[in-house]
C-alpha cells in the first residue's frame, strides 16, 4: 500500500551533542531534534533525531535521521518508527535512504514493514510516501 503527503518542520532545534571521542574532519558532525506536522494520506507529527556533516555555505553534505511518527497512514492509526537519509551536491538529493523500522509499529499500524522516499518540490513543498505492508 502507499500513503503519500506533506509536511511541514515545526521545529528544528541544534543540541550540543557531539561525538567521543572528538575526531576532526572538513565537514564537523551536528545532531538536532525536529518536529514535523503532516496532512494528506499520511497525517500526524514526528519527533526526529537529524545528524549531519553539512557544509552551510556550499550546501554540500549528508544526513541521517531517526523519525517517530504518531498519526494515520490511509486512515489507519497508530506510531511507527522510520530512518532516511541522503547526500546532497547543493542542487540534488542522491544515496537516499528510507526504511520502516521493523516491528516499531503500534495500534492500526502494528507489524508495518516497507519503505518509502520524500522530495521537496521547486516550490519548497515538502512531500513524503510509505509504501508499507502490514502483517
Amino acid at each position: 500500500m502507499r500513503a503519500s503527503g506533506t509536511f511541514t518542520v515545526q521545529a528544528f532545534v541544534p543540541t550540543e551533542l557531539k561525538p567521543e571521542p572528538a575526531v576532526s574532519t572538513a565537514l564537523p558532525v551536528g545532531v538536532a531534534t525536529m518536529e514535523k506536522h503532516f496532512e494528506g494520506e499520511t497525517a500526524g507529527r514526528s519527533a526526529t533525531l537529524f545528524t549531519s556533516a553539512f557544509d552551510q555555505a556550499t550546501g554540500v553534505g549528508t544526513y541521517v535521521a531517526m523519525e517517530s511518527f504518531e498519526g494515520s497512514l490511509n486512515g489507519l492509526e497508530g506510531a511507527f518508527n522510520f530512518v532516511h537519509s541522503a547526500t546532497t551536491s547543493g542542487s540534488d538529493r542522491t544515496a537516499e535512504f528510507f526504511t520502516i523500522v521493523p516491528t516499531s509499529g503500534t495500534g492500526a499500524l502494528a507489524g508495518i514493514s516497507g519503505g518509502g522516499g520524500m522530495a521537496i518540490d521547486a516550490d519548497g513543498t515538502h512531500r513524503v510516501w510509505f509504501d508499507y505492508d502490514l502483517g
